[in-house]
């Protein structure tokens, strides 16, 4: 924990942020009285409101903070991940929405149930809850250590608080809240990251064009090396992992299925598609520079703290050292609105899933609506309880930076989603029996990759493989079992397919508007 004196104007710059943040929370609870209006806010939104709110959610405060961290350690190789997003998104725009906006479903796993079955569809439901926990916990972190500096209260109290703000404002707004303050938090974010990057740059003498000339002296703008070796993060590795990533987001992501299924129209959502995609890649880049600059600087004018800091702590060391208050608290801010937008978004997609997927179909049928629209409450602070644990977990542990830990945990914990989505698209041969096989056979071998990566095996049992890897292996794993088992068993023609694949999508579905 580095000395830093407190900055009142900062603190009452921030302390007016949270304040809208929870008075819209409050704002939006008075009109939910259905799970409808909780979960996708009666599917009213338009694309331009919808498109904010995705930028919102995927771009966190693993975003501001630990993508400027990954560049300050490394360099740019990690972009490499986020470079198929432009093609994932034109299969989202002309397969993908059209499906889960076909029947009106509320949940990404609706479909897997609809076209496998029970046991692929919980299985989906607990690995995208087990992800989001991971990951928001990740987030709750990164926003902790700005809030750290800038309160010098201990990092686990600072977790608590952050968190349990979200979590309020969360349980009381519902989907309307989450998306109307992701788009607040969507403008603040670009104003935030823009002002870091300009004021980084003008503080050393040259510019922009100096950090340009530091950064290609030290090779910052790397993509990594242009090899394929199983062992390393080189660039053909990232962008296997980021393929499979993002295809598994657009294809499968509660966190998009749910502003997809909540637009107004299937044009709406389409057009949220586009305006995200578009905005999504340069913001990537500017954080990416962002972690340039600061090498840049400190290469220039070096700071002995610095070599105490975690990576993910340089960026909130030099906007608290740096920067003059009110635009430190303004960027602050931008921190806290990458985190919240993210945060509250995989909070309100659980609780949906858990009502929409496991209560409503399984634990607690023919309830009144009421009931469930109370439960997904409760479920929200149980879910907040959770990500404060995390969180706290995330501040004790040893890392280069929370993007390295963040695509460690993607690949090592994101099973076969991606695949089982894929082949309920684009396949009709495998049935739900053939899934399941695969499915079980996947998990078999992501345990096996996953104890290899924490180091629990003998290292001669242990795969030599870069962690990034086990994604790509898993979900080829699942894909071969499958369609094997499919075509060994030959099941009977599955009538009720029509309207689940590509093959059997209606024209009226895929050109609906």
């Amino acid at each position: 924990m580095m000395d830093f004196s407190i900055r009142i104007a900062d603190i009452i710059t921030v302390v007016i942020y949270l304040v809208a943040m929870m008075s819209a929370g409050i704002y939006f609870s008075r009109r939910n009285h259905t799970t409808e209006a909780y979960f996708v806010g009666n599917r009213s939104f338009s694309g331009w409101v919808i498109g904010l709110s995705m930028l919102g959610t995927i771009i966190s405060s693993a975003t501001f903070l630990a993508l400027p961290a990954a560049a300050f350690v490394l360099d740019w190789r990690q972009l490499s991940v986020n470079l198929v997003v432009p093609f994932v998104a034109v299969l989202a725009i002309l397969i993908f929405i059209p499906f889960f906006r076909n029947g009106k479903r509320t949940s990404a796993f609706e479909y897997l149930g609809d076209r496998f079955g029970t046991v692929p569809r919980l299985y989906g439901t607990l690995s995208f809850m087990i992800m989001q926990l991971i990951r928001m916990a990740q987030i709750l972190f990164l926003v902790s250590l700005v809030l750290q500096f800038l309160t010098g209260w201990p990092i686990v109290w600072v977790i608590a608080a952050m968190g349990i703000f979200i979590g309020l404002y969360t349980f009381l707004g519902g989907f309307e809240a989450v998306v109307w303050t992701d788009v607040i938090q969507a403008l603040i974010l670009i104003a935030g990251g823009i002002i870091s990057v300009l004021w980084i740059s003008f503080e050393m003498s040259g510019g922009v064009e100096r950090v340009i000339e530091i950064g290609l002296e030290h090779n910052k703008f790397s993509l990594g090396d242009f090899r394929f070796d199983l062992g390393e993060r080189t660039f053909y590795t990232l962008i296997i992992l980021g393929m499979i990533n993002w295809l598994g987001i657009y294809a499968g992501d509660q966190n998009m299925v749910q502003r997809y299924v909540s637009a107004k129209s299937t044009a709406q959502a389409k057009k949220a598609t586009i305006i995200y995609t578009a905005i999504s890649l340069p913001m990537w880049a500017l954080f990416f520079f962002i972690g340039t600059a600061l090498f840049s600087y400190y290469q220039l004018m070096p700071d002995a703290a610095i070599a105490g800091l975690e990576a993910d702590q340089i960026l909130p060391y030099f906007i608290l050292t740096k920067i003059p208050p009110v635009v430190a608290g303004l960027i602050i801010s931008a921190v806290i609105a990458a985190s919240m937008s993210s945060m509250d978004s995989g909070i309100n997609a659980i609780a949906t899933v858990c009502t929409i997927d496991i209560l409503k179909p399984y634990l607690a049928k023919h309830k009144e609506d009421r009931f469930y629209l109370n439960i997904a409450r409760w479920i929200v602070v149980g879910v907040t309880l959770i990500v404060v644990s995390g969180a706290i977990f995330f501040s004790k542990i040893d890392k280069e930076s929370m993007n390295d830990i963040s695509l460690i945990v993607t690949s090592v914990f994101g099973g076969c989603l991606m695949g089982l989505f894929m082949m309920g698209f684009f396949t009709t041969r495998i049935d739900g029996n053939s899934a399941i096989v695969g499915i079980a056979l996947a998990v078999m071998i992501n345990i096996y990759l996953g104890l290899g990566v924490l180091g629990v095996l003998p290292e001669k049992m242990i795969l030599p493989i870069h962690s990034y890897w086990v994604a790509a292996l898993v979900n080829v794993t699942f894909i071969l079992v499958a369609y094997t088992m499919a075509i060994i068993r030959k099941p009977k023609k599955q009538p009720h397919l029509q309207g689940l694949t590509v093959w059997t999508l209606s024209k009226k579905a895929k050109n609906e508007t």
